[in-house]
């Protein structure tokens, strides 16, 4: 049965809204869209709330419009800004020699158990690095093999409680109910990355208008996460100080001059902040430099990242850039001059059916993402921010298994015990009585029985 998914993409700059539909084979079709000016935000939280809600209301009635439809559910994203990760393990005893899906449940929630979060802090995701069988270390899929001991190590994925809090209040205000949220690197790199990628090790930089996010997938697992507070609006006040010029001026600059090319000596003509109806003329020349200095500046802070990641090695597959910042032209080039060795590619999100022309960019990679999200493409097993443990791979049976243990509670397994003592009772008053101590047991036992 296909059901419809709305996906809202809250970024420093601006605000996607995404309605699409889901069938039964897993293929997504997308039916309405709708993008507005980010308000009531800065560096990817939440500042305003009023306003941050009208921003999230007008993008949704957008998408809502076009789709026909009236969903109230979201899966929201959450930026990078002011979230801590860490690292856990967990150990279980497989007491039927064969690891279900409940035991892959138990051994996650214990090393969710076993980090030291902070109690201001609340998780998004927990995300398997390692399994262990026994002593058979990096298991892909430990379900349904023999083993007496299942280990895990986990990456675990926190935000501020109010940082959460604050972006679930500003989502409700727009009249929608918060399904589920997903850290929007990680929701990019869903809509960026293919599996051998993921497998060699790869890095994805998710470059947006105020704020830069990086995951590096190792694996087919999310090893490491960071958050840069610098993207391209910083470019502009940039530009607007050095050139003299207003904030929207400096804007219209970045879009039509902006390179990391060789510069030009042409000159153009701006007008002076405070006075604009004063002009002067600047050097192309000199809107390169400003520019070059301040991205090679974020690269190299990026690449700083990675090495203090201690998984520099293992990113075979090299960086991906995404997000509007990763559209300069140029950017490639200086990238790969920063992080050396390493192959530098641009991303664009994934094709799909009925996807705008205007959603095919890099800066919609998250709410493309998001979409993915919900057709099961995160990694293997995760427990995410409601604290369910998801499998890649679940099916409807499963989710209701998960539950099966807590509906048997004791009353029902005692009546169980009961019927079962009343049969093994009454066959000895079936047989012929062989003496007097036959029958003097068998009516001791109803004595019992009569007594319990």
């Amino acid at each position: 049965m296909s059901k419809t998914v709305l996906a809202i993409d809250i970024g420093s700059t601006k605000i996607c809204a995404i309605i699409a539909q889901i069938n039964d084979d897993n293929s997504v079709q997308i039916i309405g869209a709708g993008t507005t000016k980010a308000q009531g935000l800065k560096k990817g939280s939440i500042t305003n709330i009023e306003l941050a809600s009208k921003s999230i209301a007008s993008a949704v009635a957008d998408a809502k419009r076009v789709s026909a439809s009236d969903i109230k559910r979201a899966i929201v994203s959450i930026s990078g800004a002011y979230t801590k990760s860490l690292n856990s393990n967990g150990i279980v005893n497989i007491p039927n020699k064969e690891i279900s899906f409940k035991e892959i449940e138990r051994v996650m929630h214990t090393s969710l158990y076993n980090a030291n979060i902070p109690n201001e802090y609340e998780v998004l995701h927990a995300l398997p690095f390692n399994f262990r069988v026994d002593d058979q270390d990096f298991i892909d899929d430990p379900l349904g093999m023999n083993a007496s001991r299942l280990e895990v190590e986990t990456h675990i994925i926190t935000t501020q409680k109010s940082n959460l809090n604050n972006l679930k209040k500003a989502v409700h205000g727009a009249g929608v109910e918060v399904e589920n949220v997903v850290l929007s690197g990680y929701a990019s790199s869903i809509a960026t990355l293919n599996s051998d990628e993921k497998e060699l090790g790869v890095a994805v930089i998710d470059m947006g208008g105020n704020t830069s996010n990086i995951v590096i997938h190792s694996g087919n697992a999310i090893r490491y996460n960071d958050f840069l507070g610098v993207g391209s609006n910083h470019v502009t006040s940039d530009l607007s100080m050095a050139l003299h010029t207003p904030l929207n001026i400096a804007d219209t600059v970045k879009l039509n001059y902006g390179s990391l090319l060789t510069p030009s000596n042409d000159l153009i003509e701006l007008p002076i902040i405070g006075d604009e109806n004063t002009t002067h003329e600047v050097s192309l020349e000199v809107v390169h430099n400003v520019i070059f200095a301040r991205v090679e500046e974020t690269l190299m802070i990026l690449a700083q990242f990675i090495e203090n990641s201690g998984l520099k090695e293992q990113i075979g597959a090299g960086i991906v850039l995404t997000g509007g910042f990763s559209k300069m032209e140029g950017i490639r080039d200086l990238a790969t001059a920063t992080f050396g060795s390493i192959p530098v590619r641009l991303a664009r999100p994934i094709e799909m059916d009925g996807l705008f022309d205007n959603l095919r960019t890099a800066e919609y990679s998250t709410a493309i993402g998001l979409v993915m999200y919900a057709t099961s493409s995160y990694t293997r097993y995760e427990i995410d921010v409601n604290k369910k443990v998801r499998h890649r791979n679940e099916s409807p049976a499963e989710q209701i298994s998960v539950n099966f243990t807590e509906e048997m509670d004791i009353p029902v397994v005692q009546e169980e015990s009961n019927s079962f003592i009343e049969k093994m009772i009454t066959l000895p008053s079936k047989k012929e009585k062989k003496s007097d101590e036959a029958g003097a047991l068998n009516k001791f036992w109803n004595w019992a029985t009569q007594l319990f």
